[in-house]
């Protein structure tokens, strides 16, 4: 256990590499689940537990760590399953989501594995929509299940995903003075974080191409790019960075390979943060950076794209 805890703070070289390092757990049962390193920034013996009036249902307590006051939500009681029993035994991982530090609360935490996003598979069909998958993948002949966890943030603490009006006005107002197609290409492995994306880009008058990674949303650019000039039909892509098969790092940098696509505005939106990312950014040719989830950066991304 102190390797994990040693080394959860030193991962970022993999990066860009398509490559990823889950940090494995189970919950109440015996199903292993992931989650990626780049999130976790801390993994502790759970903490004592204040509880205070009017929790959501999905929050054990409040703790206090590292002098901030977080909230601590039982995984397992978020994905539909029974509550954490043991707690003094069990663990909590400290990870940054959103801009914002949650506390998941977790019954064992096993060890970091390094891995190639191509190995990171979407959720099997017939795993239905109630489901909280982003991805699963195979270790040591096991099934190990990738949590969705935008989507247990969205249950708990909702985001206001209303953009501002004006910044429709003001991308219209700039089309006067040339032509801009109203198509977004928009990448997310997490259907509530695809969604948020594409009512917001839908809210100020675009439609929306949807690809739940970047293997498909490569793929659906290469067939487009075939049946005529890109630029025609598409104006930017938005894409998540961390996705199935393919990130997207490398979703940028085929992007920036392929002739025909080359030169795509590509923004990343991502709830990954730290001085890493702008680097990778530079480093892949990607346009722009944003993190999850504000409206109106986002709206502003977009003018951006349409208006330099």
């Amino acid at each position: 256990m102190s390797g994990i805890l040693d080394s959860v703070n030193q991962r970022t070289q993999l990066v860009g590499q398509n490559r990823l390092e889950l940090l494995t757990f189970r919950l109440m049962g015996r199903q292993r689940y992931g989650i990626n390193v780049f999130k976790v920034k801390e993994v502790l013996q759970c903490p004592t537990l204040t509880i205070m009036p009017n929790l959501h249902q999905f929050v054990k307590g409040v703790a206090h760590i590292r002098g901030q006051t977080v909230s601590v939500i039982d995984m397992s009681l978020a994905i539909g399953g029974r509550p954490t029993e043991d707690v003094d035994k069990a663990f909590v991982v400290i990870a940054e989501f959103n801009r914002t530090i949650q506390a998941f609360l977790v019954a064992s935490v096993e060890r970091i594995i390094n891995m190639h996003w191509e190995a990171i598979l979407p959720p099997p069909d017939g795993s239905g929509k109630g489901n909280y998958l982003t991805a699963v993948t195979n270790i040591d002949n096991e099934l190990v299940e990738i949590l969705d966890v935008e989507k247990i943030l969205m249950e708990i603490a909702p985001i206001d995903e209303t953009m501002d009006s004006s910044i429709g006005d003001e991308i219209a107002q700039a089309q006067s003075d040339k032509e801009v197609v109203r198509r977004i290409l928009v990448a997310d492995d997490s259907t509530v974080a695809r969604k948020q994306v594409e009512r917001a880009v839908m809210s100020i008058g675009f439609e929306v191409v949807s690809a739940k990674d970047g293997k498909e949303a490569y793929e659906k650019l290469v067939e487009m790019a075939a049946e005529g000039s890109i630029y025609e039909q598409i104006s930017l892509v938005i894409s998540d960075i961390e996705m199935p098969e393919m990130d997207g790092y490398t979703l940028t940098a085929e992007v920036r390979r392929n002739p025909d696509l080359k030169d795509l505005y590509v923004i990343l939106h991502s709830s990954l943060s730290g001085v890493f990312n702008q680097a990778m950014v530079e480093r892949v040719g990607a346009n722009a950076f944003i993190a999850k989830f504000n409206p109106d950066e986002l709206g502003n991304a977009v003018k951006t794209a349409l208006t330099d």
